[in-house]
């Protein structure tokens, strides 16, 4: 049965007469709609919510993403089927402030159970650049002050989201919503806490390999189209130098190229990475203008036929073995 039965509101039901009330992407293998699985049902804004939902929840949860995948998740706009179904839902699973729609709409919706990942672990600020001012003093000071023009974009006053890239930071969410999820559907808390259990050390052994896989390497410097990876950088000692700002979709100045340009050349870069989700064509011009090659780190925002894995795991350690290559590790 589902955990908890709610009147469905007046403009849900229009909503659902006129566009239909099917499932969005499925994350568990049973296609019902949310609100009529007999199970605990979860929307999740986007993949990174979805995995630890399903990992955590295991055969009592129905998963269900508001994020399509292949979908840019900071371009997603809520449709009014989507509205409805966070009605019908018992609990919501989100990331606040890295998807305004999904986080007005959670915030406007009955649904009684709110997760909301940033509230689970620390934020922090990263900007285009993670530290990188601070290791060459001077010399690149200038260059740096248009910092806030590229990093502070899209919302993102809460501090960086992107905190499922960092192994230790993702363990802690995967703590927090296990607890949610024993509290509101209490019936199965005991598998719940022991599915969270195995998930937390899954993520540290994770951590782990990044570690030990990047403690012997040439530079520390790598170049990112995307300012995804500040997490994951401050956690291993490493600096990010972000073609684009937190928002994948910011176009870079000519002066962060050039500044580009010279960190490649002074620091060792051989690669700039892009991401599956995001167009390659901002990499690809950077490094044919400076001698380099490019490769994939992906944000694992989203699987698809075109990720480098199956699953979040599977795709983090792709990432491991793109770094590890770029950065000279041995």
């Amino acid at each position: 049965m589902n955990v908890r039965r709610r009147h469905i509101s007046a403009l849900a039901l229009t909503a659902v007469a006129a566009l239909g009330f099917g499932t969005l992407t499925a994350c568990s293998s049973d296609s019902a709609a949310a609100g009529d699985t007999g199970k605990f049902d979860v929307v999740a804004s986007f993949y990174p919510m979805a995995f630890l939902a399903e990992r955590i929840g295991g055969e009592h949860v129905h998963v269900t993403s508001l994020t399509q995948p292949g979908q840019e998740p900071h371009d997603l706009e809520i449709s009014a089927r989507q509205t409805a179904q966070l009605e019908e839902s018992d609990a919501a699973l989100y990331l606040k402030g890295l998807q305004p729609s999904v986080d007005e709409a959670i915030g406007q919706s009955p649904i009684a159970t709110k997760i909301d990942a940033a509230e689970l672990t620390a934020l922090e600020e990263h900007g285009t650049e993670v530290g990188h001012g601070e290791e060459h003093g001077d010399e690149h000071g200038d260059e740096h002050a248009h910092e806030d023009e590229h990093g502070h974009d899209h919302d993102h006053e809460g501090g960086d989201p992107h905190i499922w890239l960092d192994p230790v930071k993702y363990a802690e969410v995967a703590e927090g919503v296990g607890k949610a999820f024993q509290k509101a559907d209490p019936d199965h808390a005991a598998d719940y806490r022991k599915n969270t259990a195995t998930l937390v050390k899954d993520l540290e052994a994770l951590d782990e390999r990044f570690r030990t896989g990047l403690a012997n390497r040439k530079t520390d410097v790598f170049v990112t189209t995307h300012a995804a990876f500040g997490y994951l950088a401050e956690r291993y000692g490493l600096t990010e130098e972000a073609i684009s700002g937190l928002d994948p979709d910011t176009e870079p100045s000519g002066a962060r190229v050039k500044e580009l340009q010279k960190i490649a050349k002074e620091d060792g870069v051989t690669t700039v990475f892009y991401e599956t989700l995001v167009s390659d064509r901002t990499a690809k011009t950077l490094a044919g203008d400076t001698g380099l090659r490019t490769d994939v780190l992906d944000p694992v925002e989203g699987i698809t036929d075109h990720s480098r894995g199956e699953d979040y795991f599977q795709v983090m350690e792709a990432n491991l073995t793109a770094l590890r290559t770029a950065l000279g590790a041995r």
